[in-house]
């Protein structure tokens, strides 16, 4: 191998480890902050002043209080690292997704056996699908990271054969 390809490999080596958030996904981030920080707020908000609500009421609050104040931390944490190294975001979004729903399945199956109500049996099969769905982007969250460590391994591989 001639210097210059060489050279190239370190470029991409560099190139594919510091790696930044393009524009359209630091954008995505930035409306998911605003939008987890609104949740909050209006969520925090009821829970304080709306001390009369039921029991259930509450506890369903106090839960999506804490599912929106996960996704305003990992907002954060994203915009804040600016780095995309291994797709290792798209990792934590998926696990947090799937996490939250297989909740929101569970909980719509809880309530339909204790109620007996049909709503809650159909809003479980909505989330039976959205189950699916955060599945399958969590699979591909974890193929993408897999293909992007075999890259650098291979590139780290080519260098050092170099050197």
């Amino acid at each position: 191998m001639t210097d210059s390809s060489f050279v190239t490999l370190q470029q991409e080596l560099q190139q594919l480890t510091t790696r930044t958030l393009s524009p359209s996904a630091r954008y995505g981030h930035v409306a998911l902050l605003l939008a987890s920080a609104l949740m909050c707020a209006v969520l925090a908000s009821l829970l304080a002043t709306e001390t009369a609500l039921p029991g259930r009421t509450q506890l369903a609050f106090a839960v999506l209080l804490v599912i929106g104040t996960s996704w305003l931390a990992y907002a954060l944490w994203v915009l804040r690292s600016r780095h995309s190294l291994l797709a290792n975001q798209r990792i934590v979004a998926g696990r947090m997704a799937v996490a939250f729903t297989s909740v929101f399945v569970a909980g719509a199956l809880l309530l339909g056996a204790v109620t007996g109500r049909a709503l809650f049996p159909v809003a479980a099969a909505f989330g039976g699908s959205l189950l699916v769905l955060a599945c399958l982007a969590l699979q591909q969250a974890h193929r993408r990271a897999d293909a992007l460590r075999a890259r650098r391994s291979e590139l780290e591989r080519m260098i050092g054969a170099q050197s």
